[in-house]
C-alpha cells in the first residue's frame, strides 16, 4: 500500500529541489550527534515551526528505524491506526514501512488497528517525514496516529512500544509529533507550555496529560508525547532536553494569536 503526501505544497515545499533546499536551511550542521530514544517535533507548515523541528533532527543519529506517533486532527478511522505494511511517498522518494516493527508493534500494543484511513489526510506525522529522509535516505518506518486517551490507555501503549522496539532489537527513535498551545497570546502560551514542559523534562508522563488538562493547555500531541516519554522510560531513557522554543508569532509578528513550537529530545 502506498501513502501519497496529502499537504506537500502546502505545509511543506512539493518538489524534490525545494524541498531539499529548505531542509538544507532548516536543519543545522552539528558535529556532534546525540543517540535519542525519543523527541518531540512540531509539525506546523515548516515556514513557521520548521527551524524548531530542524534544530532537534540536526541534533541526533537518525537510526535504521523510526516509529512516528502523531495525534489524529480529523476524528477518521481507528482509535489507535498503524498503517499497514507497504510506503509512503514524499518529494524526497519513498520510505518502506517496516513489516518486521509493524508485526511487533501489532502483537505487542493493546488498542492498536491496523489502518490507512486515519493517515490518509493527517500531516501530523507525515511533515516528520521529510526530515527524517534529509538525515538518512535508507530508513525504514512504522507510524501510529492516536486518538484521545486516559493515563492508562497510554502507558499500556507506551510499555507495548517498548517491548516491539525491544523484541525488533535494533535501534530506533521515536518520534512524537506535537505543537504546543493554539490561538493564545503569546506571553500566556509561554506560561502554559512551561508548566507542560517542565512535566515533559521530568520524564512525568501522567503529570503531563494531567497539567494539560487542568490548564486547558491545547498541546494537540499530548497523547503521543505521553506515549514516547513512558516507552523511551520503558527502554532505559533518564535524561529530556528542550532543543528550542518558538510560536507562530516570531514569523507572523503577531504575539495576540499564536501556536506554540517546542523541540525536545530524551536519552
Amino acid at each position: 500500500m502506498q501513502r501519497y503526501a496529502a499537504v506537500a505544497g502546502q505545509f511543506y515545499p512539493g518538489t524534490r529541489e525545494q524541498l531539499q533546499t529548505v531542509l538544507g536551511e532548516l536543519v543545522p550542521r552539528e558535529s556532534k550527534k546525540r543517540r535519542a530514544l525519543g523527541i518531540i517535533a512540531p509539525h506546523a507548515g515548516y515556514v513557521y515551526s520548521g527551524a524548531i523541528a530542524g534544530k532537534v533532527y540536526g541534533q541526533i543519529a537518525i537510526p535504521p528505524t523510526v516509529v512516528i506517533i502523531g495525534p489524529n486532527h480529523h476524528g477518521a478511522g481507528a482509535a489507535a491506526a498503524l498503517y499497514p505494511d507497504g510506503e509512503w511517498l514524499t518529494p524526497l522518494g519513498s520510505i518502506a514501512i517496516n513489516p518486521h516493527l509493524n508485526a511487533l508493534l501489532r502483537h505487542h500494543v493493546p488498542f492498536v488497528e491496523t489502518d490507512s484511513s486515519a493517515h490518509r489526510f493527517e500531516h501530523s506525522l507525515e511533515v516528520q517525514v521529510p526530515f527524517i529522509q534529509h538525515m538518512r535516505s535508507d530508513v525504514t518506518m512504522a507510524a501510529l496516529c492516536l486518538g484521545h486517551g486516559d493515563f492508562p490507555a497510554v502507558e499500556a501503549i507506551g510499555k507495548g512500544v517498548a517491548a516491539a522496539v525491544r523484541e525488533y532489537g535494533g535501534d530506533v527513535l521515536i518520534v512524537a509529533s506535537s505543537d504546543m498551545t493554539h490561538y493564545e497570546p503569546a506571553d500566556s502560551a509561554r506560561r502554559k507550555d512551561e508548566l507542560a514542559l517542565a512535566r515533559v523534562l521530568a520524564f512525568d508522563p501522567e503529570g503531563l496529560l494531567k497539567i494539560c488538562h487542568r490548564e486547558h493547555i491545547t498541546m494537540c500531541g499530548v497523547i503521543p508525547a505521553a506515549v514516547m516519554l513512558v516507552a523511551s522510560r520503558e527502554l532505559g531513557a533518564t535524561r529530556a532536553e528542550l532543543a528550542a522554543y518558538g510560536n507562530s508569532g516570531d514569523i507572523t509578528g503577531d504575539s495576540n494569536q499564536v501556536v506554540g513550537y517546542a523541540a525536545v529530545s530524551v536519552w
